[in-house]
């Protein structure tokens, strides 16, 4: 093969190659902009499932309800449900990761760790599912989110995004779906019920709740009256 033959091909490939990482870097640099945009107010960010859903052609159903007009008793009960530590960690819940890690070496069956700013990470820039390269991922974009969103902007984008069964999108939609009513108007209990769905929200019924999810509900119902300081982030 002619010198210059090689040469146009080794340049071709170097071309490609260099424009591969400035793809990748341009993906990578993507949810760093965005979490800059999404101080805005008026932005009404999407999850990746919610994208899902529209590529593959099921659509989903979601209204934004900025977060002064969420019930306070779902905002504290997403809180007491999910991260009790919101209002004081920034991102990551280290001391409730150690006893995580502690209980599972010594054997014992235990909840994961994952912070409202890391579920929403997920939801925002990753993809559903439990492998380490998302959980590596999550851990420095929950970091980058908490750092950059004022908390009481941050829950609201997380109680707007979060999947609260088949394409039902947000507080508003889950409440209007579940039980036929705005999440501005829900009781305690229905708060409850919606904050223990959140970790399997297409095994759990919030309108139809097995015996389990009604202890659960009624322990975060308890948690609710007693949040106090727990939740002044997001008054």
């Amino acid at each position: 093969m002619p010198a210059r033959q090689r040469g146009t091909k080794r340049g071709g490939f170097g071309l490609w190659l260099r424009r591969l990482v400035l793809f990748g870097l341009l993906i990578a640099l993507l949810p760093l902009v965005l979490t800059v945009v999404y101080v805005i107010p008026q932005m009404r960010p999407v999850s990746t499932l919610m994208l899902a859903d529209l590529v593959t052609g099921r659509g989903y159903q979601r209204q934004w309800l900025p977060i002064d007009q969420v019930a306070p008793v779902l905002r504290a009960g997403v809180i007491m449900s999910e991260d009790g530590q919101f209002c004081s960690h920034h991102g990551i819940d280290f001391a409730g990761l150690k006893t995580v890690i502690d209980k599972t070496m010594d054997g014992r069956t235990t909840r994961g760790a994952s912070t409202i700013p890391m579920q929403a990470a997920k939801n925002l820039y990753l993809w559903p599912g439990r492998s380490f390269v998302r959980k590596a991922l999550e851990a420095p974009l929950a970091l980058w989110l908490d750092a950059v969103l004022p908390k009481k902007r941050l829950l609201e984008i997380y109680l707007n995004i979060a999947e609260w069964g088949p394409g039902i999108y947000g507080a508003e939609a889950a409440a209007q779906h579940h039980f036929g009513r705005s999440a501005r108007e829900l009781t305690r209990r229905q708060a409850a019920l919606l904050a223990v769905a959140l970790p399997n929200p297409i095994a759990r019924n919030p309108a139809r709740p097995s015996a389990v999810l009604n202890r659960l509900a009624a322990l975060i119902e308890r948690r609710i009256a007693q949040s106090g300081d727990y939740v002044d982030c997001v008054r």
